[in-house]
């Protein structure tokens, strides 16, 4: 009975809850600045990928549908945003009501409906952390130092604090590195004992100590399938998020299918069983989320239902069309291509700065040792450094496959390479004093520039959108039925769930006649991205006349603003003075606002827009501008400008 209990306690987990200080002031960090807001723009899909889809869904506003939620040709799963946005945008839907009523509180301003789901996500994001925490307490790895060097990360910060697909995705191989882990721990401990008590067996000279190392053996827990349709349904869940979780997934499932393999007790029959099994959990999440995604796209219908007249056409399943739309070169080309070496090259620098050097460090080594034949020095396959390389090595790898890349696609790797590399940033005792000087300028470089690139990421990367959207969202409101133009340009769309338009698309009824009509929308929003100055201007004229039009012909009010980055302003006067009957009137300027779409040119030191800006700050009259003025007017370009359009007077 005591070596029962023994062996029962030594496959059991136990671990530490202390954490360090300095890693909660960290995450108190992350929730403040969450909730500052962050003004940064990464990147729209971080908008027009979930939030946007589902906020329009749940609270019935006009909202903008990317063509990758197109019902003719879908690529993007529903289910996995409305899992993980659903409860924050029904929280905001369900207690506004009660917030108005009592703290005159409106949460569906854009201040709430950009804070509430981040905070939400913020919150997911400690999944992250936890798991690198109980994958460092399992293997004896020091998770003080790997926790603090996590939680510090920009991309903690900023990526995993916003609605990107790329973020859930972090969340789900997170959790499948942890579990994972965790089986091959168990796995390696339940085989050793059983390795221990059968050699035990055949050594034993009595049968009665026979039959109770046999019955010893009888009570050590099954371990072959540990945690299978946790796995499964996550690869799956991850999948339908985003199909190139498949690369995320191969290190993990690899290392659960490989437990034990080749001991006494693990053969070939497991490792096909546990295919067999995995594959088999997998399918009733498969059908599920192809059942919502045919259900909410219109493929399927209760009357199709009903009627069992059912056919190939009635599903859709979103991430094979993924795949047959990335796979198309000439799709790409819409978005940019990239060359190979991208992710390698710049992204990891990019992301992971000196973690990622670190990296490129390590496996330049253990190639030197590989090809050298230095086997016995590289990694053991089935240990957790083998699964931690393998799970970076491979979804970079995968990734830099395809023609598009870009940054946000890979942070996922950043708790593989942490929990490999985050204690080469603290000192150990062995160091030296080299050894300990360097780490601590590594440790001081990966602050430093995590800092940074939070403030830009941040606070200021396309920093004007936000602010613009809040005081639009306060016009819209103050005026109801003026017609509303925006025309943005040289930036990031406006996201349009934040502006809380009247849905055009819902069918009302009249209660007295019966009839039924929507609603005509009054806000009218076009996103030119890059489009040319003159070409712009073509646009701003037709929308100019068809307003004025509205407004002689049936009396509608109308108010027109153009968008764009200030080191256009010269080419956009230059451009209205052809058109004298345009009177573009400059209404409002946010800072900081930077988008490499209009990267301002460094001045000259006789550059006529930064004289007239000195001499509005009322300097002396100049010539030549030092190098402070310069660089004063360098810095004011980054900003977003606003301008009101109208007929100009007679």
């Amino acid at each position: 009975m005591f070596l029962k209990t023994e062996l029962l306690k030594a496959i059991s987990f136990k671990t530490p809850v202390k954490l360090p200080v300095s890693y909660w002031i960290l995450v108190v960090l992350r929730f403040v600045l969450t909730l500052l807001p962050q003004r940064g723009y990464i990147h729209p899909d971080e908008f027009f990928q979930n939030v946007e889809i589902i906020a329009g869904d749940i609270l019935n506003v006009d909202v903008s549908k990317t063509w990758e939620f197109n019902p003719k040709f879908p690529i993007r799963n529903i289910l996995v945003p409305k899992m993980i946005l659903g409860p924050p945008i029904h929280f905001i839907r369900l207690a506004n009501p009660y917030s108005m009523y009592y703290f005159n509180i409106d949460l569906k301003t854009p201040y709430y409906l950009l804070v509430i789901p981040r905070l939400f996500i913020c919150l997911l994001s400690l999944i992250n952390d936890y798991c690198l925490y109980q994958i460092c307490v399992l293997y004896g790895q020091n998770f003080r130092s790997r926790l603090k060097i996590f939680a510090s990360s920009y991309v903690v910060f900023v990526y995993c604090c916003r609605s990107f697909s790329n973020s859930f995705e972090m969340i789900f191989f997170s959790l499948l590195l942890l579990l994972v882990a965790q089986s091959m721990a168990k796995t390696d401990k339940i085989i050793y004992h059983d390795e221990f008590l059968t050699e035990k067996y055949h050594q034993a000279s009595s049968p009665v100590e026979k039959v109770k190392l046999f019955k010893l053996k009888t009570h050590l827990p099954q371990h072959s399938l540990n945690h299978v349709i946790i796995l499964a349904t996550l690869v799956v869940v991850g999948i339908f998020n985003r199909p190139t979780f498949v690369g995320y997934g191969i290190p993990p499932v690899f290392f659960w299918l490989h437990r034990g393999l080749g001991s006494k007790v693990v053969g070939f029959r497991d490792f096909h069983y546990r295919i067999f099994m995995f594959i088999l959990c997998g399918v009733p999440t498969v059908l599920l989320f192809i059942i919502a995604d045919s259900v909410y796209y219109g493929y399927l219908t209760m009357a199709d239902v009903e009627s069992l007249k059912l056919s190939w056409d009635n599903w859709v399943v979103t991430p094979l069309n993924f795949l047959r739309y990335n796979l198309d070169s000439r799709n790409l080309k819409q978005h940019g291509l990239h060359p190979w070496w991208l992710h390698l090259v710049v992204n990891v620098p990019l992301l992971f700065n000196v973690l990622g050097i670190l990296a490129f460090g390590t496996l330049a080594k253990h190639a030197y040792r590989f090809i050298r034949g230095q086997y016995s020095k590289l990694p053991r396959i089935q240990s957790i450094t083998g699964l931690m390389l393998l799970s970076l090595i491979i979804p970079v790898s995968l990734l830099s496959l395809f023609p598009h890349q870009e940054a946000r696609f890979i942070i996922p790797v950043l708790v593989p390479l942490v929990y490999l590399f985050g204690s080469h940033l603290h000192p150990n005792e062995g160091d030296g004093p080299t050894s300990r000087k360097l780490k601590k300028t590594f440790r001081y470089s990966w602050y430093i520039l995590n800092i940074l690139f939070t403030i830009f990421f941040g606070f200021v990367h396309q920093g004007g959108i936000y602010p613009f959207s809040r005081s639009l969202y306060r016009d819209i409101k103050s005026v109801y039925g003026i017609h509303t133009h925006v025309i943005t340009t040289h930036s990031y769309s406006i996201p349009t769930y934040l502006l809380q338009l009247e849905s055009t698309t819902t069918v009302f009824r009249d209660q007295k006649t019966g009839h039924k009509y929507r609603l005509a929308p009054s806000t009218f929003l076009y996103m030119y991205g890059s489009l040319p100055i003159e070409d712009l201007f073509t646009k701003i004229d037709d929308v100019l006349s068809n307003a004025e039009m509205l407004l002689h012909k049936n009396k509608k009010k109308y108010r027109f603003y153009v968008t764009s980055p200030c080191s256009l302003e010269q080419k956009i006067r230059d451009a209205a003075r052809k058109y004298h009957y345009i009177d573009l009137v400059e209404d409002a300027s946010y800072y900081p606002h930077f988008c490499t779409e209009a990267f301002p040119k460094f001045p000259s030191a006789r550059d006529q827009s930064c004289i007239e800006y000195s001499l509005s700050k009322n300097e002396s009259n100049v010539l030549d501008l030092n190098i402070l003025q310069r660089l004063a007017c360098f810095f004011n370009k980054f900003c977003l400008r606003i301008y009101k359009v109208k007929l100009a007077a007679k």
